[in-house]
């Protein structure tokens, strides 16, 4: 049912967003998941035809011009900036489709209980693990997974919200988290195979490649499915850019859809506004 006040929009129960997401499929379609960090991207997405809009810290940053990655950065209270572009940005002018907030899981000084509490409480449909630690590695992710700052955290915060009736749609970065992530109920999870390559700010040199791409996408989708047969898979990140890119890995891969951050967002503002000014500065003077 819509939201039992307004009767339309926001916030959906956990049910109520698989049975969209299912219905999506039923009609041979992708799923698409986008992020936001403003009001009128959400605005404009969700007239493409998302399926979903995801808010977190790293698109107040993208839409500042500035790389994905400072949302992983000590530049600002990542729960705090999720919570107040939905507020006061992206809930307002969302009309229909849900919002899932991005939640920074391992931040000692919430009571994660209390804060997804506020995240239903504000309307959102859902959460994120963002920003999360799946994606950090070598010597400093273990640094934080012995100082308290683990990836379980992160686990733990999935479970709570599936027991809060909040839908879940979660970053891993290898088939070992999608287990996890799928025990702890997980409505879908997206295989993180590294930062967006492309664009003014996107990544040039540390890339991965097409072939470890499909390998690493398809190995989350099998760990996963192997807990629960149900959940939705989806793809990100890395070479991974362009329609013609999602076509590509949809075609290799078993995953049901993709999530779009920059790919979506940052990208579709760099090339229209660029092409735009370009037009108006080819204007005559009369």
């Amino acid at each position: 049912m819509p939201n039992p006040w307004t009767g339309t929009g926001n916030p959906y129960t956990k049910q109520e967003v698989v049975d969209r997401l299912k219905a999506t499929l039923a009609k041979g379609e992708p799923i698409i998941a986008a992020g936001a960090g403003t009001g009128i991207s959400a605005k404009f997405i969700e007239k493409g035809g998302a399926d979903l809009i995801i808010i977190y810290n790293s698109g107040r940053f993208r839409m500042m011009g500035h790389g994905s990655t400072c949302g992983l950065m000590a530049y600002g209270d990542a729960n705090a900036i999720a919570m107040e572009i939905g507020e006061y940005e992206v809930l307002p002018v969302v009309k229909e489709i849900p919002v899932i907030c991005g939640v920074h899981a391992t931040d000692p000084r919430r009571r994660m209980w209390h804060w997804l509490g506020r995240v239903k409480e504000m309307g959102f449909s859902g959460v994120n693990n963002f920003p999360t630690h799946t994606i950090v590695d070598g010597h400093f992710r273990g640094v934080l997974e012995e100082t308290g700052m683990s990836v379980q955290k992160e686990f733990e915060m999935v479970g709570l919200a599936t027991r809060m009736d909040l839908f879940s749609i979660v970053y891993v970065a290898t088939p070992e988290e999608a287990i996890e992530m799928a025990k702890n109920g997980a409505d879908a999870i997206i295989a993180h195979v590294g930062t967006t390559v492309g664009g003014s700010i996107g990544v040039t040199n540390a890339v991965v490649s097409w072939d470890h791409t499909v390998k690493v996408t398809q190995d989350i989708i099998d760990a996963a499915k192997s807990v629960n047969p149900n959940v939705f898979t989806l793809t990100h990140g890395g070479p991974i850019n362009t329609p013609k890119d999602v076509e590509l890995i949809l075609s290799k891969t078993t995953a049901d859809g993709f999530v779009g951050a920059s790919s979506l967002e940052r990208m579709g503002v760099e090339d229209s506004l660029t092409t735009l000014t370009r037009e108006f500065k080819k204007v005559t003077r009369g």
